[in-house]
């Protein structure tokens, strides 16, 4: 009888320690979770103000401004129209054919 009883306390200790344990790891758990979640929501807003920064520096007006400042690009109007001939064209192709530059 005596055995029994030290056996069972044995168990019964071992079970509180097992249950203290996991409830610790649960709440530890938990905690990871949550700030987990809080992270997420906060990659989440930045995405958010990424997206809207990149819409805004897209804007047509910007793009063309970009182009016109940058790659010195212009507008196309009939008084900066280059015409190529094709004279020059068949000659640069003649030269090619016989194998001079």
């Amino acid at each position: 009888m005596v055995r029994l009883n030290v056996v069972l306390a044995i168990l019964l200790m071992a079970s509180c320690v097992w249950l203290i344990r996991s409830s610790n790891e649960a709440r530890r758990l938990f905690a990871d979770l949550e700030k987990a979640k809080a992270q997420a929501h906060e990659l989440q807003i930045d995405y958010e103000r990424l997206q809207l920064d990149k819409r805004a520096q897209a804007t047509p007006l910007r793009v063309e401004k970009l182009a016109r400042e940058k790659l010195r690009m212009f507008n196309n109007t009939p008084a900066l129209t280059h015409y190529v001939t094709a004279s020059g064209a068949a000659s640069a192709s003649a030269s090619a054919a016989e194998g001079t530059p």
